[in-house]
């Protein structure tokens, strides 16, 4: 067998531009991680206000339920936290998940799958 090599003409231009590719993937995943938490930051503000109201009688019960809804989303991500500080974090947190959606619990909070399911 001939075996034929292929020479670029400009492999810096071609590595510079790569890296730039990953760069900005790598920043606009950062980004949606960043609107998550954020998004999950003020869920859960809004959570500790309606116990503060249901504490003095004021929240209704579909306020309640939200209320209750984000408290299981805060669970879930306290769960996680558990395994980001274990050894081989970047490992075992994506096969949680991985396996949790196998089994068919959902194990991110509500925030990270509708930025899923946005893509």
């Amino acid at each position: 067998m001939h075996i034929i090599k292929y020479i670029h003409k400009a492999p810096l231009r071609v590595m510079k531009i790569k890296q730039r590719q990953s760069r900005a993937r790598m920043r606009r995943s950062m980004l949606k991680i960043k609107d998550a938490l954020a998004q999950e930051k003020q869920e859960t503000i809004d959570m500790l206000a309606i116990y503060k109201r249901y504490t003095q009688r004021q929240a209704s019960k579909a306020e309640l339920k939200i209320a209750n809804r984000q408290f299981l989303d805060l669970l879930k991500g306290l769960g996680l936290g558990v395994f980001a500080i274990l050894p081989f974090a970047p490992i075992t947190i994506p096969l949680i998940v991985k396996l949790g959606k196998i089994v068919g619990v959902e194990v991110l909070p509500s925030s990270f799958n509708n930025n899923q399911n946005k893509e």
